[in-house]
């Protein structure tokens, strides 16, 4: 069979592990695909030393990879939303294959990337853009195709989990973690999309389109950061048997399908409790199946070209039938469901509170009237003994499941009493089960 030629367009980490991947493992790959892949072009503004690009054409201009007749498959590392959604759709309506691990673009703009390939027959894979190294896209769209999926949840972004494992482990405050944090290069100058959840909601939206066939609807996720969260916090979930984790958690309910981004307290005794540093990893609950769950690296060079190598094999090995790929989200076009995203406001769970409080008699009973009154039953609750010098103290209350509604409302009453000194810390508590 003739060579499946491939142009990669971005040489920064990513890129250069795809590089790197394929011409090391070239005896292997051809093995597993019955014929060569050989790397036609490289498109980027500035080579890389982590590879020698010295046998193989460079060119400045992406786009002369989109264009390049002898190029069967456009791979996009390039990363951000209007030259990658213009290179994508270029490769596309020249007739290429494309593999990317944007999953801010495929999040956002998927719905018309995937109907531009079934226009002009070819195939979109995109298995990196979700938790790097770990085969989650797969898992979901083929591995469980038999499974009605009932939720998922998952820790996708390691940079919020390296803060939170390292505030935890070490009673280091968020501020200090994350200056840490980017000086290992594992968040960027500008942190937002990391600690603020908008990178895991790109990639929760990615899965929970494909687990419940809608549509991709990143902009109806609830999204909430880390940075409110405090040594303190994770020190008295710890006390009461929990861990705090940065979740992406998607559920189907008779209501619609949550889809939400926001620390939660976890049982310790769960596995993903214990998935620490900048690991990821994903849960699925399924009818079939029950409950499985994927853990790797979520990010880094090689570990995402595994996955970005591994959908240029899928590719290569139908070339010879070629066609698109005719459910790129697990399900057909016509049967995927107008079901509701669930505003915040209707979700159902429990709650961790940490009020400051002045430390005197009848703030307990105070407290419990207000929750009393708005019908929100308490499952623990304790008050830790003010600091020297200080005449305030912290109450600890775990609640029962309640509608966030009314627990904001209930928020807002307790935030209103004289003896409450700040806003009141509140995190959602998750059984995953």
């Amino acid at each position: 069979m003739k060579p499946v030629k491939v142009g990669i367009c971005g040489l920064g980490t990513v890129g250069s592990g795809t590089f790197n991947v394929l011409t090391r493992n070239t005896e292997s790959i051809t093995a597993r695909t019955g014929r060569p892949i050989i790397i036609e072009q490289v498109g980027t503004r500035r080579g890389n030393p982590a590879c020698d690009t010295s046998r193989t054409s460079v060119t400045t201009d992406i786009f002369d990879v989109a264009h390049n007749p002898d190029i069967d498959i456009v791979v996009e590392l390039i990363g951000g939303y209007d030259v990658a959604k213009k290179l994508i759709l270029t490769a596309i309506s020249n007739g290429k294959h494309v593999v990317t691990a944007n999953k801010a673009l495929i999040a956002e703009h998927g719905n018309e990337i995937f109907h531009a390939a079934r226009e002009n027959n070819v195939i979109v894979a995109y298995e990196a853009a979700v938790a790097g190294g770990i085969p989650v896209i797969k898992t979901l769209r083929e591995g469980l195709a038999a499974n009605d999926v009932n939720w998922l949840a998952g820790i996708i972004n390691g940079t919020g989990n390296f803060i939170l494992t390292e505030m935890g482990d070490k009673n280091r405050p968020f501020e200090d973690v994350l200056k840490e944090a980017q000086a290992l290069g594992y968040a960027e100058a500008d942190p937002t999309f990391d600690v603020e959840g908008i990178d895991a909601c790109h990639k929760l939206s990615i899965m929970a389109s494909i687990a419940f066939g809608i549509p991709l609807q990143f902009n109806k996720a609830f999204t909430e950061g880390i940075s409110q969260v405090t040594p303190g916090d994770i020190q008295y979930a710890e006390e009461l048997g929990y861990r705090i984790k940065h979740l992406g958690i998607s559920r189907k309910t008779a209501k619609g399908v949550e889809l939400r981004v926001h620390p939660a307290l976890i049982p310790a005794d769960r596995p993903m409790a214990n998935i620490n540093g900048v690991l990821n990893s994903v849960v699925i609950n399924a009818d079939a199946i029950g409950e499985t769950m994927l853990v790797g690296p979520g990010a880094g060079a090689e570990p995402t070209a595994s996955s970005v190598v591994a959908d240029i094999i899928d590719i290569a090995r139908n070339l010879e039938t070629p066609q698109s790929m005719p459910f790129p989200l697990g399900y057909r076009v016509d049967a995927m469901q107008s079901t509701e995203v669930l505003p915040v406001d209707e979700i159902e769970c429990a709650y961790y509170l940490r009020i400051h409080v002045d430390d005197h008699p009848g703030v307990i009973t105070a407290l419990s009237s207000v929750l009393g009154e708005y019908k929100i039953n308490i499952s623990a609750m304790t008050q830790k003994a003010a600091r020297e010098h200080d005449q305030h103290a912290d109450v600890v209350i775990l609640t029962e499941t309640i509608k966030e509604s009314v627990m904001k409302r209930a928020l807002i009453k307790i935030e209103a009493l004289e003896e409450v000194q700040s806003p009141v810390a509140h995190i959602r508590v998750e059984a995953l089960s």
